[in-house]
């Protein structure tokens, strides 16, 4: 079976951020080859900013696994590393998203890729942009004050 490159965005606001993160690339492994990393970003929160800021990362995933269990195993990953439901939006350990997965578009009820607000969200642009740079074109359109809550760590 081929492997597909797969963009992982990895983001965390509770318990020492930036060790959840990076706690969570290295959990991704069992996945597949984590080929990249970004660099990790300290982020305003989106969507709902009443909250602490954000540490966030991408990474390019080479993986065998199809969309609908990849979803599956990084939502197991997000449990088993801390991960508990809350409000959309709000505080959390550890959160993955798919960002792309290999060139494929998708539209389902539960599993959208590339991911729907993809377009608008600075704090996994930027870091996506580091490592593939065929986004930087998108990254490059979001408006000046979304990048300027965008700082390398």
């Amino acid at each position: 079976m081929a492997l597909t490159r797969v963009y992982i965005g990895v983001g965390s606001n509770l318990d020492d951020p930036e060790r959840q993160v990076r706690g969570a690339i290295e959990a991704l492994r069992a996945l597949g080859e984590v080929s990249v990393v970004s660099s990790l970003y300290r982020t305003a929160p989106w969507g709902k900013t009443d909250q602490p800021e954000f540490v966030n990362a991408a990474l390019a995933l080479d993986t065998k696994l199809d969309p609908r269990p990849l979803l599956h195993a990084l939502k197991w990953l997000e449990s088993s590393l801390g991960r508990e439901e809350s409000e959309r939006w709000g505080p959390r350990r550890i959160d993955f998203d798919i960002l792309a997965y290999g060139g494929q578009h998708i539209e389902d009820d539960d599993l959208v890729i590339p991911h729907p607000h993809l377009h608008e969200r600075a704090f996994a642009l930027v870091p996506l942009a580091e490592i593939a740079p065929e986004y930087t074109a998108l990254r490059d359109a979001l408006p000046q004050e979304d990048l300027a809550g965008v700082h390398a760590i």
